[in-house]
């Protein structure tokens, strides 16, 4: 494993101008230099998708400013799921640890030293999944840094040995959670619907990796680390992609000052919790009074 840095695996398709701007946003982080960059660029879906494809490519040869580049372009179309399953694994097996970037967030300029400093920290604890960078606007004052049980996929980071829970069969992942009797507590005490995602994805409405993730760590009872100050927007909710609809719902103005991560006892945040469940359910209230933004997302937020 890496002593220095962690590698970040950046996931891309057709988007050019959202790419830059993840990208200026992580060069403007201090530890960029001595961080080693996989770019993951997947191949067209459609033949009209070529002209975008290739504009991402041309801008991703001429990436610069990080400690390496290392370029991986798809002749084919695997979908975001396949890319970043087969992404992760193949960047953990060479390094231990990774940071997961898709071409649509933005970071603040601490992002990194937060990413690094929690996978220093939680590395060898089995019971810490990921480390995550991107908080919910609850509108409430939160803990500098808090766990909640689960994984999530704005803006995250990993080691080698929690990717090994990864289950990539939805069904064996329902089938667990039914009869375990989580569901409910999966789907934050029923306000919102993870456990619906998770039907889609068995039944192919959507392919989403994340809720696989979230779903295999939940099973396994671990937790992820979130900061009190969100270190990442999502820029992505502008109808430019195949996933994604306009809100602003998710908007965040990332953090000014840097995030201290310390040891905490290694239990899920009931304050964070309850706070999540709220603002998902305020979500959840306003679709079902006419927002179609829920089905329509569903693969890309989880």
């Amino acid at each position: 494993m890496d002593s220095i840095q962690a590698p970040v695996a950046l996931f891309a398709y057709s988007r050019v101008d959202h790419l830059r701007q993840t990208v200026t946003s992580l060069l403007a982080n201090a530890g960029c230099r001595e961080t080693r960059l996989y770019v993951f660029c997947d191949g067209p879906r459609r033949p009209e998708d070529k002209a975008q494809i290739d504009a991402v490519r041309d801008y991703v040869e001429g990436i610069e400013g990080f400690a390496s580049v290392t370029r991986i372009y798809r002749h084919s179309n695997i979908g975001l799921a396949g890319s970043i399953i087969s992404g992760v694994g193949q960047v953990l097996a060479q390094h231990g640890s990774v940071i997961v970037m898709e071409d649509d967030l933005t970071v603040s300029p601490h992002f990194l030293a937060y990413m690094n400093d929690g996978l220093r920290l939680y590395r060898d604890e089995a019971r810490v999944a990921s480390i995550h960078g991107y908080v919910f606007p609850v509108g409430k004052e939160m803990p500098e840094t808090f766990f909640l049980r689960g994984a999530d996929c704005w803006g995250w980071a990993t080691w080698e040995r929690a990717w090994a829970h990864f289950q990539p069969d939805g069904g064996k992942l329902l089938e667990e959670l039914s009869r375990k009797e989580l569901t409910r507590s999966f789907d934050l005490d029923g306000s919102y619907p993870y456990t619906k995602m998770l039907r889609n994805q068995i039944a192919g409405k959507n392919n989403s990796w994340a809720i696989r993730w979230r779903a295999s760590c939940y099973l396994s009872d671990m937790l992820t680390l979130y900061p009190g100050r969100s270190l990442v927007n999502n820029i992505g909710m502008d109808n430019s992609g195949e996933h994604c609809s306009t809100t602003d719902a998710f908007f965040q103005v990332t953090a000014i000052n840097p995030i201290v991560v310390k040891r905490q006892l290694l239990e899920e945040d009931a304050y964070a919790r309850r706070a999540f469940a709220e603002f998902l359910k305020r979500q959840s209230s306003l679709l079902a009074r006419g927002k179609r933004f829920l089905d329509r997302q569903i693969a890309r937020i989880f």
